[in-house]
Order: structure tokens, then C-alpha cells, then sequence
């Protein structure tokens, strides 16, 4: 179902230009009556989730983080968007004046949406890190032909098709690992963790090479999310894995 359609989730404002692959809205959205599994669909257990703890500790400092592997991060940035969208993370009502921030950290995770889902996240603060192995070709689905590379003829003229293109959102790190004994590694999880210990085998597109890098990864949020150690003393941060 890889077919754009409006992402539609604000029932007071839809866009209709925003629009995100068919298959992953239906899998967040859909509510089957008949399993015994859940009490409602991703979305309603999801945000009724959020909702609760952002309740809970209110006039703290929190943060929202998700991560997803493969089609989990697909549903982490729906997730994400939608928590904006709605402004479930506004500060109102808080006893601070700063907005929840919330961040995806994707690994090898596909496209989502079209370029105005992705300008729209942009516009609601979402920000997205995306750990992608440049061998994997989940991470260029959907979109193969249309996508943010075929979006603009000579850097000038948008083509006709461009709101059918699909985009990828945030920050591109690149890893570039491949084994001929195990080619379905470059998709395994495992083998992406692994690789982020050893950041010298590490490269980040869209950014400022090594040097960005060297930066992004002494950075404390960046460390404290991947190692583990995050500050507690300063925040309260919620978790969501996908």
C-alpha cells in the first residue's frame, strides 16, 4: 500500500497536501474489534499512552523520545507528527513556558510521507535522526523513482509530480557495512547498535562530514540516548521503542 494519502489526524485542520504512505497510516490508525490483543488501535493506545504521562508530570521538564526499527520507525514518526499535530506537547497548562520537544531516532527505517509531511514536521519542531546503512534497501522505500531527488529539474523548476514524491525527514547518519556470508544483516537492528559504538566507522550525509559528526556524537542528548545515561537529574523523558 505504498500510496500517498492525507495524513489527516487533526480532525480540526486537515491538510490535505500532507500526505504519508498508505499502508504505514492504516497499520497506526486501524482499530480490529476482534483481537484480543489490544484495547483500541496504535494511535488510541499510543496517545492515550502520552497523554497520561505528560498528566502525570506536569511542570516538569519532559521529553519525548521514540525509536523504531524497519516499520517501527515508520510508526514512531506518525507518532511523532501526531503528537505535534494535535499539541499534545504544547506547555499550556504546564508551569513552563518551553515546549515538550520530540524526537525519532529511526533505524533503517523507510520514507513516511511526501515533501509537505516532511515540511510540516519541520514547522511543528519534530526532529528526526535517522541511522541508515547505505546498503539497506528499506531505507529507500517507498519512493524508489519519486523522491526528494526527483522533486526539482536543474535546482530551479518543481516538476508536476513533485507532490507525489516521497521525502525523507531529519538528519542522515550513514553507516556502510556489508557482509557476502549474511546479506540480510544490513537490515539487522543488532548490527546497527554495534556499529554506532564504533562512530569512526560512522558517516553523516546533509551534515558537515567527520566534524559533525565528531560533534553530534559528544553531544550529551546523543550519548545519553544511545548509551543509556541519560540525565535524569534534568529531565524527565518519556520512551517509546516501535
Amino acid at each position: 500500500m505504498s500510496s500517498l494519502t492525507p495524513a489527516s489526524l487533526d480532525p480540526d485542520d486537515s491538510l490535505s497536501d500532507v500526505k504519508v504512505e498508505s499502508g504505514f497510516l492504516n497499520l497506526y490508525i486501524s482499530d480490529d474489534s476482534n483481537c484480543n490483543f489490544g484495547v483500541g488501535s496504535c494511535r488510541e493506545q499510543l496517545l492515550s499512552e502520552v497523554s497520561r504521562l505528560i498528566s502525570k508530570y506536569k511542570g516538569e521538564h519532559m521529553s519525548i523520545t521514540l525509536a523504531g526499527h524497519s516499520m517501527g520507525s515508520s510508526l514512531a514518526v506518525l507518532l511523532a507528527y501526531d503528537i505535534a499535530e494535535l499539541g499534545l506537547n504544547k506547555a499550556s497548562g504546564s508551569n513552563s513556558n518551553r515546549d515538550i520537544p520530540v524526537t525519532v531516532y529511526s533505524f533503517g527505517g523507510p520514507r513516511v510521507g511526501n515533501r509537505s509531511f516532511k515540511d510540516r514536521c519541520e514547522e511543528l519542531g519534530v526532529k528526526v535522526l535517522r541511522i541508515v546503512n547505505i546498503n539497506d534497501p528499506v531505507t529507500k522505500l517507498p519512493g524508489v523513482f519519486l523522491n526528494e531527488n526527483f522533486r526539482v529539474l536543474g535546482g530551479k523548476y518543481e516538476l508536476p509530480w513533485s507532490c507525489s514524491c516521497y521525502a525523507h525527514l531529519g538528519v542522515e547518519l550513514a553507516l556502510d557495512f556489508f557482509k557476502m556470508q549474511d546479506p540480510s544483516g544490513v537490515h539487522d537492528l543488532d548490527t546497527y547498535i554495534k556499529l554506532l559504538r564504533c562512530p569512526k566507522m560512522v558517516e553523516v550525509a546533509g551534515g558537515n562530514g567527520v566534524d559533525f559528526l565528531s560533534k553530534l556524537w559528544t553531544s550529551s542528548v546523543l550519548c545519553a540516548q544511545l548509551l543509556d545515561t541519560w540525565q535524569w537529574e534534568l529531565y524527565r523523558a518519556t520512551w517509546f521503542k516501535l
